[in-house]
């Protein structure tokens, strides 16, 4: 078992990629504290001096009731957790850096994957942008194909990961799939959070067999689990049973019912270990389990239970755990630490550059939104209101000028709103995937931000474009070639502008869609209103509103290319006027249309600078 494990990962690799060499991690962690700020300056105690360690080829799981404090535990240990926390954490004696972080998979509770890929794309896709550049493409494809193989999901690895729209592949496929992602950079330090939540039993013993094969390679394995059933229950080596943030018991899995027995809780005969495990953590003990749920001071005798649970592990247990692990020799990690102090230099930096970065991303990204890149609703929603307002405004004569204008202001108000509500909602749904994806170190921010928009641009101007050609030829605008490919221009130029702040509202209000839908809306409403086209004179004090407006730009500029100074209408039979001079127009102006073209891109490069920084604090 342990050779096939082994086999996965080393013998093709090493030669070619020293990143890629498995150096066996101790993980040693003492007196983790942490603590939270609640309402009221009130602090709260997550963790209460949890102390473990774990060997190579070691599994250690976490156990407790939800809210125990296994979840806090593992993020700390994985170097994913900030704020008020004490304790030693370390890694061959050394603190948490760029290098054990490039050899630590962390495979969160929930599968966080694109749905319209399939199992090999997914794979393939996180291989290039973690395996180290000095791999060729030929051996990143292989190194994919015996991860698939390894893992169980040569059945299904042209499937789609599905989504909740859509089937896809089975729940417990989906797990396989995201342990796959952390197996490619053949981690040394493999964390699990819930791997067998929502499973049935028989594929959680498949994920759980799967994950003690990794270990028997020399891997070291943490994983939280909440129920564990008997079998999966005797593949632990090491066992840490946590009650509200305390620890009551580290130790070899198979004794843990001997010590329970030992300080008085004695255990009736049971076919899954676990389930006593995780009554004595909620304050129960399992000999008198019905009488606790029927008495009347039921939390007070939990607590009492608690209190001495916590009292004897500190005395038969802590003391003696603290003095080992004061005691061990350093020597012991010497070829550890020199392996990876060998690399750290390296592993300090990213693993490819940022070019190969942006075309992973945005090849990833164009097959993930093929499908809504050809959305039927979509195109249909833009190509019937394009159609509809043709009608409504067919061969405006050039003597209906009020008319005219406000086909040039429509333009300035759909292309300036429909592709802000759009872009709101870009990075919200991606929060979870950029926390997962940056977590790991698999690339730039600023790789991944310029993909991302450069990516959605075929959908967002490809649809105004055909939205354009149909009303500006309806409508009966200016048939003049230039003038319609310049009001094209200003149209896209707008879209552009428009997406980009939809894109800083979007990530600004990263958590709360509500809100920055809410928010989007207020100013969207704003813009129309001070546009340039509803209200002429807007007072002194509030004028500078419009200048805020890119619809009250766009606006300007659709004007000015369709009409100049010397242009006139008839006003009334036979009487001719200056277009300058309607009252409309001449509110906006026709000059100063260079000035303009700069304030929007001024708003253009503004608005996603704002996004961009505003993805820096995600965490």
């Amino acid at each position: 078992m342990e050779q096939v494990s082994s086999n996965i990962v080393k013998p093709e690799l090493d030669h070619s990629a020293h990143q890629m060499v498995l150096y066996p991690i101790t993980l040693k962690f003492q007196e983790v504290v942490y603590k939270v700020e609640l309402k009221g300056k009130q602090e709260k105690t997550i963790l209460n001096g949890v102390t473990g360690m774990v060997n190579p080829g070691e599994l250690l799981a976490m156990l407790g009731p939800s809210g125990s404090g296994k979840t806090t535990l593992l993020t700390v240990i994985g170097g994913r957790l900030t704020g008020k926390l004490s304790g030693k954490i370390t890694y061959n004696n050394q603190p948490f850096c760029g290098s054990t972080k490039r050899r630590t998979g962390f495979v969160t509770q929930d599968d966080v994957l694109y749905p319209h890929l399939t199992v090999t794309e997914t794979l393939l896709f996180t291989a290039m942008l973690r395996l180290p550049k000095s791999l060729t493409q030929d051996e990143k494809v292989n190194h994919v194909d015996r991860v698939v193989t390894e893992l169980g999901l040569s059945k299904c690895k042209n499937c789609m990961i599905g989504g909740p729209l859509f089937r896809g592949i089975s729940g417990g496929e989906k797990k396989r799939v995201s342990i796959g992602q952390e197996m490619l950079i053949n981690p040394s330090l493999l964390l699990l959070d819930e791997p067998t939540s929502g499973l049935d039993s028989t594929t959680a013993q498949r994920i759980m067999t799967t994950i003690k094969r990794l270990a028997n390679g020399g891997r070291t394995v943490v994983t939280t689990i909440h129920q564990p059933s008997s079998r999966i229950y005797h593949m632990f080596d090491k066992v840490i049973l946590l009650s509200e943030g305390s620890q009551i018991y580290y130790g070899p899995g198979s004794t843990a019912l001997d010590y329970f027995y030992s300080i008085g809780f004695s255990t009736s005969v049971t076919v899954n270990p676990a389930d006593p495990l995780l009554d004595l953590a909620n304050g129960i003990s399992p000999d008198s389990i019905q009488d606790y749920e029927l008495g009347e001071n039921a939390e007070e005798e939990r607590k009492a239970v608690r209190k001495k649970l916590i009292t004897c592990y500190e005395t038969n247990i802590s003391t003696k755990l603290k003095t080992d692990l004061c005691d061990l020799d350093v020597c012991n990690y010497k070829h550890a630490k020199e392996g990876l102090a060998g690399s750290r230099a390296q592993s300090e930096q990213w693993c490819t550059n940022w070019w190969h970065q942006f075309k992973v991303l945005l090849i990833r990204g164009i097959r993930e939104r093929r499908f809504e890149a050809f959305n039927t609703l979509r195109i249909f929603q833009v190509i019937s209101v394009a159609i509809l307002a043709g009608l409504l405004w067919w061969r405006t004569p050039t003597s209906h000028i009020a008319d005219r204008i406000a086909m040039l202001f429509f333009f300035s108000v759909f292309w300036g709103f429909y592709p802000l509500y759009n872009a709101v909602f870009t990075f919200p749904q991606e929060r979870r995937m950029l926390i997962k994806e940056r977590s790991s170190g698999m690339y730039r921010l600023s790789s991944y931000f310029l993909a991302r928009t450069i990516g959605d641009l075929p959908l967002e101007l490809a649809l105004p474009t055909a939205f354009t050609f149909i009303l500006y030829w309806m409508g009966g605008l200016k048939p003049d070639p230039t003038t319609f490919i310049l009001s094209l221009l200003v149209v896209l130029y707008t879209v552009l502008v428009a997406q980009s702040l939809g894109l800083a509202i979007g990530a600004i209000l990263l958590k709360d869609v509500k809100q920055a839908t809410t928010l989007a809306s207020v100013t969207t409403l704003v813009f129309l209103i001070a546009g340039g086209y509803y209200i002429q004179q807007i007072p002194p004090f509030i004028v500078w509103l419009k200048y805020l407006s890119y619809s009250y730009y766009c606006y300007k500029l659709l004007l000015g290319i369709q009409y100049d100074e010397t242009d006139a209408y008839e006003c009334s039979k036979g009487v001719y006027c200056k277009v300058a001079d309607f009252r409309v127009v001449k509110s906006v102006g026709l000059d100063n249309l260079t000035m303009d073209l700069l304030v929007m891109a001024l708003m253009l490069i503004g608005y996603r600078f704002v996004a961009y920084l505003a993805l820096h604090r995600v965490r």
